[in-house]
């Protein structure tokens, strides 16, 4: 098969998240374990860092890998899911892997692939592992898919493990309280293996304290650890003031991620950072530190975390696709508030639109879309849910290139539009 097929073998033949939703997900961890195992258990034969949490998890991962770049470490990098290309999930250095490593690991393990029947999800989980194995990677940062307990990236003993926070999201597989929620992503804490929370929450505090006992691991809680303010956005960047509480240093540390939600993240990474220096595993120092933080979009090449795709009127997309998520975006709208604000958005069937929709500003300009998924929402459906809660100035879209069309019509140069509402609706973006 050519690279494309190979890709649409994997999603026509394995049950992907992002067409089936929850019946694509395998309970357990079996199918992981035979594929590695077929493999020679490559994700014992490199270091790595596992990163959970509803929101953050992902520029998190991308973080640590760029600091671990600037150090002149061969960093492997897996995420989930891709916005573009299928590669996107597999990077080392910033570098996606090859096409003809895809190709040859479909033709040579299609056999065993068709026997176990594994999801999509698992399969790449298991390519990631053979390709940062094969590579002699120093570090690989590994992204949990979903959850943590079952998920297929699971089965490594990490250096250390994060856990960034937790919100009400994917209610119906992980639990409807947070603190059952914290119980399944706290299901990568391994024995002996320091893990860091990087925002601190009364509810599920007590869950991670508990199963960190339980494995006599060390937990951290990055609060504790630093104290940092946002100072202002200046050439692209973002400017915060860091204050390393141990030692009562401080100094101004360049973010090329935006968004208020990037605190927290930053908070997070630091005291990651701050164990690894301790352990000794790794020589990182504070410009390795501040220059891999500065620099995590050009490392890394990521995509759609408040990414500016247009300007005059300036147009940003963001992935973010839960309700914590948006609560983080609203609160960057409020810098636009002298200007008209269009949003175009798209949701999964399985949000809970109404718990965001009524946190959405009334007076903005919507424009719904759908995403070429079954699990897309109706756009008719979302505009029902949009006036319920006040939101009358809504249209329906066939996708969201019309709807954003649409939006640039309707705009001023001085406005704002904003695109998201989910991962799968952004990566449908010409202009990404």
């Amino acid at each position: 098969m050519t690279y494309q097929e190979t890709v649409e073998y994997l999603y026509n033949k394995l049950p992907a998240f992002q067409k089936s939703g929850n019946s694509a997900l395998k309970n357990g961890l079996q199918n992981i374990r035979l594929l590695c195992e077929h493999l020679g258990h490559p994700e014992n034969k490199f270091n790595t860092i596992h990163v959970a949490g509803t929101n953050g998890k992902g520029s998190s991962s991308h973080m640590i890998a760029s600091v671990f770049q600037e150090a002149g470490y061969k960093t492997g990098l897996y995420t989930s899911p891709h916005l573009k290309d299928f590669r996107e999930r597999f990077r080392i250095n910033g570098i996606e892997v090859p096409e003809e490593f895809v190709v040859n690991f479909i033709a040579e393990h299609q056999a065993l692939i068709e026997r176990i029947k594994p999801s999509f999800f698992e399969v790449t989980v298991a390519l990631a592992f053979l390709y940062f194995s094969e590579e002699k990677v120093d570090i690989a940062i590994i992204e949990v898919g979903l959850g943590g307990r079952l998920d297929s990236t699971n089965i490594i003993t990490p250096v250390i493990s994060l856990i960034t926070n937790i919100g009400m999201d994917h209610t119906e597989i992980l639990g409807d309280t947070l603190e059952a929620i914290a119980k399944e992503k706290a299901g990568i804490i391994k024995p002996g293996v320091p893990v860091v929370i990087s925002e601190y929450q009364p509810e599920t505090a007590p869950v991670f304290n508990r199963i960190a006992q339980e494995n006599n691991s060390l937990i951290l809680y990055a609060k504790d650890h630093y104290d940092i303010s946002k100072k202002l956005h200046q050439d692209g960047l973002t400017n915060y003031i860091v204050k390393d509480k141990s030692d009562t240093f401080q100094w101004i540390q360049k973010l090329d991620l935006n968004g208020n939600y990037q605190q927290y993240n930053l908070a997070g990474v630091l005291t990651v950072f701050q164990l690894i220096r301790k352990k000794g595993k790794f020589n990182i120092n504070h410009e390795h530190l501040r220059m891999g933080l500065a620099n995590t979009i050009s490392n890394t090449s990521l995509k759609g975390r408040w990414q500016k795709i247009g300007e005059s009127p300036l147009i940003i997309c963001d992935t973010g696709h839960n309700s914590e998520a948006i609560e983080y975006l609203i609160k960057r709208f409020e810098e636009y508030n002298e200007s008209e604000i269009h949003i175009v958005l798209g949701f999964s069937k399985d949000k809970n639109w109404n718990q965001i929709m009524c946190k959405l500003p009334k007076k903005a300009h919507y424009y719904f879309a759908e995403f070429n998924s079954p699990r897309s929402a109706n756009p008719q459906e979302l505009i029902k849910c949009a006036n319920y809660n006040s939101i009358v100035n809504a249209k329906a879209f066939g996708n969201v290139n019309q709807a954003l069309d649409y939006a640039k019509k309707r705009a001023q140069t001085n406005d704002f539009i904003f695109v998201g509402g989910s991962t799968y609706l952004v990566a449908e973006l010409n202009d990404l």
